[in-house]
């Protein structure tokens, strides 16, 4: 592809990976837009959000409603970070979607950390209190069960980070 191809960057990660600090730093380049789940769903649906199921429900309408958006974007010439987890098939099917109708690049961030690492860093951010969420360790375990790393046979552009812990 032309280097002047937009680039939709993807990540792929447990909670607390370090995904939103990583999709803030690639939000950095010219001519990309970060595009946050979790500060729209704390904008739209905070006052709705108490369990895992009520997350899974607002993520859905969102991601309805941030589609064709998404694609505008990248039709325009702009990249996108789409800090959205890609942590399930399920996901990274709505962003293959996503690809194909904008014609645009891809490179998947994968940051797979070990769950201690993980939830080292939970507890801090939640003690820090600055992120719109706070995730307790049960709600990680029983999130953390449904991570899906993705396969070569997906056909996504792989970019693996060693994650410091």
């Amino acid at each position: 592809m032309p280097p002047d191809t937009p680039t939709l960057h993807l990540v792929c990660g447990k909670i607390a990976a370090g995904k939103s600090t990583l999709c803030t730093h690639l939000a950095q380049a010219g001519g990309t837009i970060l595009v946050s789940e979790d500060q729209w769903l704390h904008t739209l649906y905070s006052d709705e959000m108490k369990t895992i199921a009520d997350f899974v429900r607002c993520s859905a309408k969102l991601r309805q409603a941030m589609t064709p958006h998404v694609i505008d974007l990248l039709k325009a010439g702009l990249s996108v970070v789409l800090d959205f987890a890609a942590n399930t098939v399920e996901a990274r099917t709505w962003i293959r979607q996503i690809i194909a109708q904008s014609g645009a690049d891809h490179q998947l961030h994968l940051l797979d950390p070990p769950d201690h690492v993980c939830l080292a860093r939970l507890k801090a951010r939640n003690a820090k209190g600055d992120h719109p969420f706070h995730v307790t360790t049960s709600d990680f375990e029983k999130v953390t069960k449904h991570f899906q790393p993705p396969t070569p046979d997906e056909g996504f552009n792989i970019v693996v980070h060693d994650v410091p812990g």
